[in-house]
């Protein structure tokens, strides 16, 4: 009978050990990093969190793999509270990894995407902005002449871990303009540059989505009819790749001599579309380019509450321009 109750005594004793190590919470109180590198195994992973305060056993984080199974993910873990053992190991079998998000908007070129990326922790703007320069064979099936992958990084609000290197985030980057050009059902003929360059101009042109396919038709009958683009954004992204601009700010002013550049970007000195995108648009701009509206319009140009006006006579664009300027009272923008 003694025998039974030391027996039953060390079964509890055992039972309130392992309820102590898997389930009293345990760890910092303070913002802790663990990186558990690809290939490391569960010894090493129960190390690491050992050594990093976020467990007190490594013995019991193992005993708990062998109840628990599952696949424990490489990665960057942030640990900021005592947690039970179960909830740690629980992460870590999910791969819920640590990640900064990055916000693209529409319309962001790559220099505003490199500093977004760079403003987010997640590497330097100039790595970024060399990754978007290199990696163009992400894009030859779209466009095999590209010198970068400005028009292909779709904006959206992306997750990466603080390792994520350049490369990879573009490749994402990329692979979501992709999925949205499936949703699209765009047709083989027309996956091309000319087309993500028409939306990067609407993108830049307007910001009311019902307008945008009257744009996209505006600048499709100035090319039909061989008549300059004549379009602001081509020129600033021209100054912008020259390193004249000055930009951006609502009182930024292009001057006589942007206008007279020589880039092939300049669609007031060029016909036709520019030489590429001058910006990543978003899916709006996209339909809109896939899908323009068929008018006899070839003008436009903002009023006061920030829509488009259209006239298909320069005689009525003029005077909307006039409307425009009394308006603002000033003559920050003249659109063609």
């Amino acid at each position: 009978m003694g025998f039974i109750k030391s027996l039953f005594v060390l079964v509890l004793l055992a039972a309130a050990a392992i309820g102590f190590f898997v389930f009293v919470p345990y760890g910092p109180t303070h913002e802790t990093f663990v990186d558990i590198p690809t290939g490391t195994g569960t010894q090493g992973i129960a190390a690491r969190l050992e050594h990093s305060g976020i467990i007190r056993s490594r013995y019991a984080f193992d005993a708990l793999r062998i109840r628990r199974g599952g696949v424990l993910h490489a990665g960057e873990y942030r640990f900021d509270h005592p947690a039970p053992l179960t909830e740690v190991y629980d992460r870590i079998d999910r791969g819920d990894v640590y990640t900064r998000a990055v916000t693209i908007p529409e319309g962001y070129n790559l220099y505003d995407l490199s500093e977004a990326v760079a403003a987010a922790g997640l590497g330097s703007a100039a790595d970024f902005l060399a990754a978007t320069h290199r990696d163009t064979q992400l894009i030859a099936d779209w466009s095999p002449q590209a010198a970068s992958l400005e028009g292909y990084l779709f904006p959206d609000t992306y997750r990466f871990s603080r390792h994520a290197t350049a490369d990879q985030m573009v490749a994402v980057m990329v692979h979501r303009f992709r999925q949205q050009a499936d949703s699209l059902a765009i047709p083989a003929e027309q996956r091309n540059a000319s087309l993500i360059t028409l939306a990067s101009l609407v993108e830049k042109e307007v910001r009311v989505d019902s307008e945008r396919p009257l744009v996209a038709g505006v600048f499709q009958n100035r090319i039909a009819r061989n008549m300059p683009l004549a379009t602001d954004p081509t020129v600033i992204y021209a100054a912008l790749l020259d390193g004249r601009w000055q930009g951006p700010g609502p009182k930024t002013t292009i001057f006589r001599s942007d206008l007279d550049a020589a880039s092939p970007y300049n669609t007031y000195k060029h016909t036709g579309l520019p030489p590429g995108p001058i910006c990543n648009p978003g899916l709006a701009a996209l339909k809109a380019a896939l899908h323009p509206a068929r008018t006899d319009y070839l003008y436009f140009v903002a009023d006061a509450a920030g829509h488009s006006r259209f006239s298909a006579t320069l005689e009525q664009h003029n005077a909307n321009v006039q409307a425009y300027r009394k308006a603002q009272n000033q003559g920050v923008r003249t659109p063609f």
